[in-house]
Order: structure tokens, then sequence, then C-alpha cells
């Protein structure tokens, strides 16, 4: 709900419609009843995707790919696209005037850079890729998934690329992995650093001045919304 009453509440900045969408799969244990509540919640705000599969860490992959689908069919005519988190702070006020400022409306694409990452081999780690999985030993320059935005054209061009990019369970390398088969290099969005996969200590003037912040309560993404909203007009 902090989402929808903050920085995912459709509204139009510098005459650009914005507006957020949550894709969800389904779970084992999903009732009857609790499909029921997302049916009413999905009727109630318009603004939920959701497809049958196992809604787990490593089908992430399938999560992203669902949604990219979904902008070809339902949403043709959009410009840019972010994918992010729902405990992320997104400023898409700064993310809007950055976009508009880089006169980029095709083959575009940006986020935290990871450009000499490496698959972690440790059979312990959360993250760890066996050799038979992905045998090269750097992965290909990709975008943390934490949040990344690209221009609505690269959607199409990853789909049309997925059926020669085999299955990966790290989304964010899957799509890097994409990029890589389409030649189209994730690129900077400003010369100052503006997308945090950690989270920022906040203050307004920083928060006006950032795209993303990673681990950001409920709460809080409420309240520093708020708070860069008033502040829209003040110097810092």
């Amino acid at each position: 709900m902090a989402i929808r009453q903050s920085w995912g509440k459709p509204r139009t900045i510098r005459k650009q419609n914005v507006v957020a969408f949550f894709l969800l799969g389904s779970t084992v244990t999903l009732q009857h009843e609790d499909q029921a509540n997302l049916v009413d919640e999905h009727n109630k705000y318009n603004d939920i995707i959701q497809k049958d599969f196992i809604d787990v860490y490593f089908n992430l992959t399938l999560k992203t790919l669902m949604g990219l689908e979904w902008i070809q069919y339902f949403c043709p005519e959009t410009t840019f696209v972010m994918k992010t988190d729902t405990d992320m702070f997104v400023n898409t006020i700064y993310l809007v005037d950055l976009l508009l400022q880089k006169k980029v409306t095709a083959n575009f694409f940006t986020g935290f850079l990871k450009l000499n990452d490496s698959p972690i081999r440790n059979p312990k780690s959360k993250w760890y890729i066996s050799k038979l999985e992905y045998p090269y030993d750097k992965y290909p320059p990709f975008c943390s998934g934490t949040g990344y935005v690209f221009s609505a054209d690269v959607a199409l061009k990853i789909m049309n690329v997925t059926s020669s990019v085999p299955f990966f369970k790290l989304e964010d390398v899957y799509v890097g992995l994409c990029l890589d088969k389409l030649k189209i290099p994730p690129q900077e969005l400003h010369n100052k650093q503006t997308f945090f996969p950690v989270v920022v200590p906040f203050s307004v003037c920083k928060y006006r001045n950032i795209v993303t912040s990673h681990r950001v309560q409920p709460n809080n993404i409420l309240l520093y919304w708020e708070a860069v909203e008033r502040s829209e007009n003040q110097e810092c």
C-alpha cells in the first residue's frame, strides 16, 4: 500500500504519465480465499499482473519475462519501463527528469551497472551458480535487479531472443545475457551514481538526487516520498 500512496501512485510528471504495476505468481499454499482477495484488490486498483507459476526467488526470471510480455500486448505505446522491487524507494520525479535530459528512446538500458561480476561458486551462497549452470568466469555486463530502466523497444527485443538464451535463475544476469545477445550494452543514466542497490541514509537533498534506494521499510517509503515531494521547489 505504501508504494501505491507514494512513488507508485498514478500521476503525470513533466507531462509524462507514470503508472506502476505489481507482478505476481502463485504459491503452493495459496488458498482460494487468498486468490479471491487478490482479484478483489486488482478490481479496486487495476494494477496487478499475475501468471500461473510458483512465486519464489529463483523464478524472478519468469516473473520479469511475464512483465515484458505484458508490455508488448497491453502497453505498446509506453516510452520507458522500470523493473524494481517492493522494498525500494524510487524517485520517479528525478528519474523522469533524467530520462528527458538523456533524449534517448531506443536501445537504452540503465541502472546500477555491474560490469565485471563473476559467478559465485560457493555452494553455501544464496546466489551459488555451478559450472554446469554457467561455465564461464565472468558475466556479461548487467544491471542490479533492484532497479533498472529501459526503453520500451528493448522489452520486445529481449522477448525475441529468449528462445536462444537458455534460462538462468538469476533474473538480472539473465537479462544481461539477453542484452549481450542483442549487443545492447547497459549505460549510465547520469555522470553521478543515481541507482543504489543498498540503503541510502535519508536526507531530503540526497533523496531528491537519487533514483533508487534499497531495503526501505514501507512506512519510510511513504515518509521519504512525502518529504521529497514537499521539497520539490526548495533549494538544496
